[in-house]
């Protein structure tokens, strides 16, 4: 029943930020989804009759490979699979399946907030025993075995029905096909106080959620609609589809324009949400208030005893380095440890099996906490909501408080996309050669203090992470970073972020971008974005 399929190595499957992320039309070619699962389970050791958590977040091609995945995996040695139903599994509630039935590990199908379709991305990516992204260690080793695989071995049997919850039997193994839903439901319920949020909307508090047609939709319909009261159609956009209805399912301001402008309009929503493709990653606004994730985190975390599962308060806070240090401030506040890690979930994860932190962040739109060890959108709105219902307040009231005790960290990130992957090489490269005659330096009123290349050491491991980012600091806290994104499949994407910390609770008002202008065109200037790309300016700003 098991058959032994010869083929040849791919050159391509080196995995990214998270992952490997390539266009449908690569994944489908001959042998290339195989092999690379495959490579995965030739890196791994002492899984057989182990569980493997299987899900994805319904794109394109999604129930396809998830039967490759599943005869594979009996071909392996696995003793059980456990898929959502639909092959369906948010990226955070895999995390969860993985952590609560202890799991050997999982594969997670998606591409993130990138687009679905025939000719859009996909995705593959494996997740360890404690439900996070794979270490760099793995996915090193399973690029390398990418590169010499001569073989792979598949189940000869007929595709599991993935609709029909209940067990199934494929060449000896068991495949669990579960509600996506149940288990990820019930850890928010014991996260959060449902009865405070049960309040707050039946008092007319209205909450509508944006699932851009991705995999949240079922999530917060059962959360939300469900379980916390809200009116019907509160959840919009929420069925999953394979090319997430022509939405480009990344929460942020212009992808999620049309509910940012709805929640800001006189007769609109007091509190809207958004999710993307795979459920990692959310947007918050308020009536009058875009919350940055930066701010998130940082809000959050200083109101963490708000919600009852975190009512003895945290252990401490971890942002990636491109990350506003708004949540610094709070750490120091409150006397927590604060980690500063390279961008990507991964890193967090030895952290919060430490116990040093609970509550991490990214600036991509990203929060989330130890209860997994992914980010999680639906965790972070929910927060929000308990922090609301709690504190009696609007969100915009929240934040201006936020500002008026800690400072406000003014900040953007401007991402330049599809730009020419040598040219954008090519500008990371002089950056570095930069680096050391840019100290000291003043460009107007900004006198740079230091200027490096972010380079990390695992606080409990000891492994080095290199390369993760060009920093120019400036004096009194200003910063400008240089970063290109692992995330994209088509040329590179270069990301600048740029901050600047107002400790004046009298110039909180000043428009992001007109408080960062200095700041943007020096950037320009030390990188020469605009001559080295051809562009005359960032295709999004956020």
């Amino acid at each position: 029943m098991i058959r032994t399929v010869p083929t040849a190595p791919y050159k391509d499957q080196k995995p990214g930020t998270s992952g490997l992320r390539k266009k449908v039309p690569v994944f489908a070619q001959e042998n290339y989804a195989e092999n690379f699962i495959q490579s995965i389970f030739d890196s791994l050791e002492g899984f057989a009759g182990q569980a493997l958590v299987v899900g994805g977040d319904g794109r394109y091609y999604n129930r396809e490979v998830i039967q490759k995945v599943l005869k594979m995996a009996a071909a392996a040695g696995f003793g059980k699979v456990m898929v959502g139903q639909g092959g369906i599994l948010s990226t955070p509630a895999a995390s969860h399946v993985i952590r609560k039935y202890k799991a050997f590990g999982g594969i997670i199908l998606s591409a993130s907030h990138n687009p679905g379709g025939p000719t859009e991305d996909f995705g593959i990516k494996y997740n360890i025993g404690n439900g996070g992204p794979a270490p760099e260690k793995i996915t090193e080793a399973i690029f390398e075995r990418s590169r010499i695989i001569e073989e792979y071995r598949i189940a000869d049997a007929a595709d599991i029905d993935l609709d029909t919850v209940g067990s199934f039997d494929l060449a000896g193994m068991t495949v669990e096909v579960i509600d996506p839903v149940a288990d990820y439901a019930a850890l928010m319920e014991e996260l959060f106080d449902f009865a405070a949020i049960r309040d707050l909307i039946s008092g007319g508090f209205r909450v509508v959620i944006d699932s851009m047609g991705a995999v949240t939709g079922p999530y917060a319909r059962e959360i939300l609609e469900k379980r916390l009261g809200a009116p019907e159609g509160s959840v919009r956009n929420a069925t999953p589809l394979p090319d997430f209805g022509g939405h480009h399912p990344d929460p942020n301001l212009v992808h999620a324009k049309e509910l940012y402008d709805d929640v800001m309009s006189a007769d609109g929503p007091d509190f809207g949400a958004a999710s993307d493709g795979d459920g990692d990653r959310n947007m918050v606004v308020g009536k009058g208030m875009f919350v940055t994730p930066s701010d998130s985190l940082a809000i959050i975390a200083a109101n963490a005893r708000c919600a009852p599962g975190y009512a003895d308060g945290i252990a401490g806070i971890a942002r990636s380095m491109p990350t506003s240090a708004a949540a610094d401030r709070v750490a120091e506040k409150l006397g927590l440890g604060m980690y500063e890690t390279p961008t990507g979930w991964k890193y967090f994860g030895n952290l919060m099996d430490a116990g040093k932190v609970t509550v991490c962040g990214e600036e991509s739109f990203g929060t989330g906490s130890s209860h997994v060890r992914e980010k999680d959108g639906l965790w972070a709105i929910l927060f929000w909501l308990n922090i609301v219902a709690v504190r009696k307040e609007s969100v915009a009231e929240i934040v201006r408080k936020h500002w008026a005790e800690y400072g406000r960290n003014y900040y953007s990130r401007h991402d330049y996309e599809e730009v020419d992957t040598d040219a954008a090489n090519g500008l990371m490269d002089a950056l570095r050669d930069k680096l050391a005659s840019l100290h000291g330096q003043s460009f107007g009123d900004l006198k740079v203090e230091a200027a490096d290349d972010f380079a990390y050491t695992d606080p409990i491991d000891g492994s080095v992470s290199t390369k993760q980012g060009i920093r120019v600091l400036f004096e009194g806290g200003s910063r400008v970073v240089f970063r290109l994104s692992g995330t994209g499949t088509s040329g590179a994407t270069l990301r600048l972020y740029v901050e600047r910390y107002e400790p004046d609770a009298a110039r909180h008002d000043v428009e992001t971008q007109a408080a960062l202008a200095d700041l943007i065109s020096v950037a320009d200037e030390i990188a020469e974005i605009a001559k080295r790309t051809g562009r005359d300016g960032p295709t999004v700003v956020t």
